[in-house]
């Protein structure tokens, strides 16, 4: 009977623990594709703009605000690269 309890308690944990990483990637997945729609607004070309950010945004857990600039609010999409030494975030 002692057992029983913190076997329960060690299940529950269990299963709770498992449940949390796809909920967290829910939350970053729809964090990033409404910064991303709102970053890649006014761009030409919608599809690669939105992949590109999706990628800074996913790695940087951060989008600057507005269509354009303030890449200052987030370093880390400012400074990726491109293999040509380019900006990658959009």
């Amino acid at each position: 009977m002692k057992l029983v309890i913190p076997t329960l308690l060690l299940i529950s944990f269990l299963l709770a623990s498992s449940l949390l990483p796809t909920t967290f990637a829910g939350l970053s997945k729809g964090f990033c594709d409404s910064k991303c729609k709102d970053r890649c607004a006014k761009a030409g070309v919608l599809d690669r703009c939105l992949k590109y950010c999706a990628i800074c945004c996913s790695e940087c857990k951060c989008v600057p605000s507005g269509t354009y600039g303030n890449k200052h609010q987030c370093p880390c999409y400012r400074d990726k690269k491109s293999s040509k030494g380019s900006s990658k975030c959009p």
